[in-house]
């Protein structure tokens, strides 16, 4: 049988649609019929029915229909389902035969086309021969035909040509050749629809009617004929529900059948075309766990129907095809919207189908010693009616085969033809298909499992360089999961394929890993590789593998004959990162960090885990500055030096003196090479990124080191405690100096706040170019940069250009011993703590390690200062009789007290204090009273202005009262040291006019019974008029002369005055007769006006000698 025997049949596996036959069409020569034709075939959509179309001449043949049997008593079926069948009713017979002719309804020889027309019907229904297929005319007219019932002549001449041609009405169809042929067109689709699905409809029945001449003895193959049929039919008649429900039960009935070696291969066969129509149902439902489920019943119930035991790999290719057809399956419902899982998806299907694909492999394999067939008739030759059955004994339903002969020869011919399949290619692509659906749900492990196999069948079909590349893909992931056995495995397989392709390289890298100590070989097996790892090195062919066929290792030594003989590159770089060879290699620094004046020591750690020693040629380590390089590399003649003991480190010291540019740097590996070879033979350079390690190397795993490892002997080396060093930073040389910084903290807000630095060196030598960097240490709040000022000269104030560092001011020299002092003054403008940076640099030549370097050192020091407010300024405003005021009357005195309170726990020299900008006018001449005040921590000073506020240039009815300049320093300063200017800005006043003003002038005391004259003052400040009524209240504790109530008219900005003379009766504090004023025409209150006047005097007792001339007065 032919290799494609497996594969389903192109009728099972399509959609099945109502076959429709179209006749009477020149698609050739006319271009009308031409139009219909395209639009019948071209773009069908989704939303059109179901139809296949073809055209058939008129006098088609079609398949002669059988005779009816009337009984199935004797009737012995020979098989199950003809190999023709399906296609027969797919392609071949009509559900409907439509005949297109053109005739309009006004044709001038309506009767000659009418007969015409009749006799074509006639051609195509004796063509059918006696078929239940239906047939329909379709008259194409040029004309839009009128509503039903309208045309008269239409209606009578379509009923003549339906009795012409033996028609119904409804077969009759009239198709306008106008701009709505599309439309025309598909509602003509839907009446054949309608005629295709009475037809299948029918033979539906008429396949149930045999039903009741079977019997279950001898027509078990006919229940499952008819139950397909059945099935088939409504998938025609697209009653997928009902097809579903038939194919179930042929299924069921088709492993009722009593199997035995003659018919097992056409029950699988049944059982395979059955599940394929119900799972690709099931999916068509959207019911996938049904199809699952169909599925692994269906392989549960065929995957112990092998057969004949010489051709069990049939059943192997069959159970591959069930697998791989369901995978398809189910990849085609996932691109129709089905959602799969992780752990459900078709990856799983190609996998079980490629595995039973290298089972059939495996059976094949073993045919080897199937001899030639020597006769002169192929028994395969020669086509099946039947699926399943044997070219040889087709129809043949008994047990034993009619001749063994032939039974035997056609066994040998299957096992011959068995033999010169691909197996490989279809494992290959079975393989790829899973991978790609493992790859595309995110199962990596079952993707790498996969390809493994891959490059196996790669390697099995003698594509080497295929099967190299997806091996070496795959190595990456096993490596790096350490799964140790895999990876042995895949490297051995790998070795072989670098082997017969004489790739030298491939061949190196992977002897090397298998020689490691991720390979599980035995040594015998390492001994072999490693022998012949040497002699490729030395040039030599290396011996063939084992297990490679003679052909293929006789052509490889061959190739390898060739390689050796050319005159190409000898020398192989390999980058050892991405191997797991058998040298490792770690390094390390001494330290993580050295100073420019001492020597950088680093150490490399080399062991090997070949079985016998090894030994390199040369040792190289690289860092990031390659002046360095060449102090570490070791090229030594001799060999015990670079010997190397299977299962023993050696170390390796380098050292070299850094240079002053990477003082601040790091000094870091880059990489190490081990060269092994010579350059006579074939040299192989093991690179290494970094400080060493490889695949299997985890830095992360690593045990920190509490303190450090430096082995002084050999035999203390332990490979594991050995870690990884890469980088170690230079630092500066370190300082022998020492800086004293002498300050009085904490500072005080605008003072020159004096830092002293010393500095004395503990140098041996001439310390040259001492640079000082003082003020604000970097890094701190943006505000104080702008608040501090850092400067050398103290005789003049900081001012905006003063900085906040002053970089490198420059000290001289400084010899051994000796001290330079320098004093930095800070000046802070705001309050809060500080940090100054003190930052000494110098140079100084040292020698290290025989050579002479200048070394640049520094020194930092910092120091914290407190800066806080030296006092606080507070301002009061008085009226003239130190009474508080909230409001100050315009054009009226008023008393300013400031207060200065000490905050400073050092003595504060009060220089002078004065007022600057004021918006207001001295009453008097004043002369300020604090100068060369001393002020203690909480002792206060204060000073009192008169002060008259003129009236306002506006409606402001506020005032700016200046700024308060204080000059002051520290008590303990020296008195040429500059005097501090703080300038405290005064509060605002609120301005109180006051358009009617009274005031009186009165001794200050009085004495009992002895006048007292009293003269009031009254004051129009307004621009009109003023009525004022003016009346004395009495007291008890005076009498008074001059009028008692007044009424006087004061002309605007002018005054008047009022005399009175009081006479005391009481002495003591007493209260004066009051004023009572009304002004008419001004909104000031009386109340407002009296707080000008006088309450009480103290009035003095009576001496004892009387005063005549008081009495007389009085």
């Amino acid at each position: 049988m032919a290799g494609l025997q497996w594969e389903l049949p192109t009728e099972l596996c399509c959609r099945p649609m109502a076959f429709v036959a179209l006749t009477g069409l020149d698609v050739v020569y006319n271009a009308v019929h031409r139009a219909i034709w395209d639009v019948f075939s071209a773009n069908r959509r989704a939303d059109r029915v179901p139809i296949s179309f073809k055209i058939l001449p008129g006098d088609h043949e079609y398949p002669k229909c059988r005779t009816k049997r009337t009984s199935y008593e004797w009737y012995i079926p020979k098989g199950i389902l003809k190999t023709s069948w399906m296609n027969k009713h797919l392609n071949e017979v009509p559900a409907l035969v439509v005949v297109f002719y053109e005739l309009d309804w006004d044709d001038s020889q309506w009767k000659e086309k009418q007969s015409e027309c009749a006799t074509k019907v006639e051609i195509v229904r004796s063509s059918l021969q006696s078929r239940n297929t239906k047939v329909a005319v379709v008259l194409i007219q040029k004309k839009t035909p009128l509503p039903p019932g309208e045309d008269l002549v239409a209606s009578e001449r379509a009923a003549a040509i339906c009795h012409a041609c033996d028609l119904s009405g409804k077969s009759l169809f009239v198709l306008p050749h106008t701009d709505h042929l599309v439309g025309y067109i598909i509602r003509l689709e839907n009446a054949f629809y309608e005629h295709a699905q009475t037809y299948y409809y029918n033979e539906i029945r008429r396949v149930k009617s045999h039903k009741e001449f079977l019997n279950k003895t001898t027509h078990q193959l006919l229940f499952v004929r008819h139950q397909f049929k059945i099935a088939f039919f409504s998938e025609l008649k697209q009653d997928t529900q009902n097809a579903l429900k038939h194919y179930r039960s042929a299924y069921s009935l088709v492993h009722e059948l009593r199997a035995h070696e003659s018919n097992m291969l056409e029950i699988k066969t049944l059982a395979g075309f059955l599940n394929y129509k119900v799972c690709r149902l099931c999916f068509q439902h959207n019911t996938p766990l049904d199809a699952i489920a169909q599925f692994r019943k269906h392989i549960d119930l065929c995957k112990k129907k092998i057969g004949s035991a010489e051709l069990a790999f049939e059943h192997a290719a069959w159970m591959a095809k069930q697998f791989q057809c369901f995978g398809e399956l189910f990849d085609d419902a996932i691109k129709m919207g089905l959602p799969p899982i992780q752990t459900q998806n078709p990856g799983f299907y190609y996998q079980q189908a490629a595995y039973y694909s290298q089972e059939r492999k495996r059976l094949a394999l073993q045919l080897s010693q199937v001899g030639p067939m020597h006769s002169s008739s192929d028994p395969l030759s020669g086509g099946l009616d039947y699926y399943g059955q044997r070219p040889w004994r087709q129809g043949h339903q008994s047990i034993d085969p009619p001749d063994l002969d032939k039974e035997k020869k056609g066994i040998v011919a299957l096992q011959l033809q068995e033999r010169d399949i691909p197996h490989s290619e279809l494992i290959i692509t079975l393989l790829s298909n899973a991978v790609a659906q493992f790859k595309k749900y995110k199962c990596p492990r079952m993707k790498s499992n996969l390809m493994v196999q891959m490059g196996e069948e790669y390697y099995h079909a003698q594509d080497y360089a295929k099967a190299l590349k997806l091996l070496d893909y795959v190595m990456c992931d096993y490596r790096t999961e350490r799964w140790c056995g895999i990876q042995t495995a895949i490297l051995s397989t790998a070795l072989h394929c670098a082997y017969l392709m004489a790739s030298v390289k491939d061949y190196i890298v992977f002897s090397m890993e298998l020689l490691g100590r991720a390979s599980t070989l035995k040594k015998e097996q390492k001994l072999r590789i490693e022998h012949n790892f040497i002699q490729v090195l030395k040039n030599k062919t290396p011996d063939a593998e084992p297990q490679c066929d003679h052909v293929s290792a006789q052509a490889a030594q061959s190739l390898w004959n060739e390689c050796m003989a050319s005159a190409g590159s000898n020398e192989f770089i390999i980058d050892v990162q991405d191997y797991i060879p058998f040298i490792q290699c770690k390094a390390k620094f001494r330290s993580p960090s050295f100073h420019v004046d001492e020597v950088v020591r680093l150490q490399v750690f080399v062991r090997a885990d070949c079985p016998h020693p090894v030994s390199f040629t040369k040792l190289a380590v690289t860092l990031n500055n390659p002046e360095y390089n060449q102090r570490c590399v070791l090229e030594s003649s001799s060999q015990e030096c670079k010997s190397l003991v299977p299962g023993k480190t050696k170390c390796y010291n380098f050292s070299f003196v850094a240079k002053t540019k990477d003082v601040g740097k790091k000094v870091e590996m880059t990489g190490m090479e081990v060269m092994l070879g010579s350059a006579t033979g074939r040299s192989v350079i093991l690179r290494w990124r970094g400080a060493g390690g490889d695949a299997a190397t985890s830095h992360d795993f690593l045990p920190p080191s509490n303190k450090s490892f430096w082995p002084d002997q050999e035999e203390d080396l332990d490979w594991d405690c050995i870690s990884i060093l890469q980088s170690t930073m230079i630092l500066s040389r370190v300082p022998k100096i020492h800086v004293d910084l002498s300050h009085q903290p904490p500072a005080l807000t605008n003072e020159m706040y004096c830092i002293s630095c010393t500095v004395q060196s503990l140098e041996e030598g001439v310390a040259k170019d001492v640079k000082l960097t003082a003020g604000l240490k970097p890094g701190q709040d943006a505000n104080l940069t702008q608040t501090t000022r850092v400067t050398l000269d103290n005789s003049k104030a900081c001012d905006d250009s003063t900085p906040s560092l002053l970089p490198d001011v420059l000290l001289g020299d400084l010899k051994a011993g000796k001290k330079l002092d320098r004093c930095v003054y800070v000046s802070s403008l705001t309050t809060g703590p500080r940090l100054l940076l003190f930052h000494i640099a110098y140079s100084i030549d040292v020698i290290v390690d025989g050579q002479q370097i200048e070394c640049k050192c520094q020194k930092d020091v910092s120091i914290a200062i407190e800066t806080f407010v030296p006092f606080e300024v507070s301002a009061n405003f008085l009226s003239t009789k130190f009474e508080p005021l909230e409001q100050v009357t315009t054009d009226l005195p008023f008393l300013m007290l400031t207060e200065i309170r000490s905050s400073s726990p050092w003595p504060l020299l009060l220089a002078s204090a004065s007022l600057q900008n004021i918006g207001v006018t001295n009453a008097r001449h004043h002369k300020f009273q604090l100068q060369d005040v001393v002020l203690r921590k909480d002792e206060c000073a204060s000073e009192c202005f008169c002060l008259r506020s003129p009236p306002p240039a506006d409606n402001n009815n506020t005032m700016a009262t200046g700024q308060y300049v204080i000059s002051w320093r520290r008590h303990s300063s020296s008195p040429a040291s500059p005097l501090i200017s703080t300038t405290v800005t005064l509060p605002h006043v609120f301005l109180e006019p006051l358009p009617f003003y009274i005031h009186a002038d009165i001794p200050p005391f009085g004495r009992v019974r002895e006048s007292l004259p009293v003269c009031f003052h009254i004051e129009n400040r307004t621009a009109v008029v003023q009525d004022v009524q003016i009346a004395i209240e009495p007291s008890e504790s005076f009498m008074f002369s001059g009028l008692k109530q007044v009424h006087l008219r004061i002309l605007p900005g002018s005054k008047q005055q009022m005399l009175y003379n009081y006479y005391p009766l009481l002495a003591g504090y007493q209260m004066l007769p009051q004023l009572r004023i009304s002004v008419a025409r001004c909104t000031t209150n009386a109340c407002n006006l009296r707080r000008f006047l006088p309450h009480r005097i103290f009035v003095k007792p009576r001496s004892k000698e009387v005063d005549n001339d008081s009495i007389a007065a009085a």
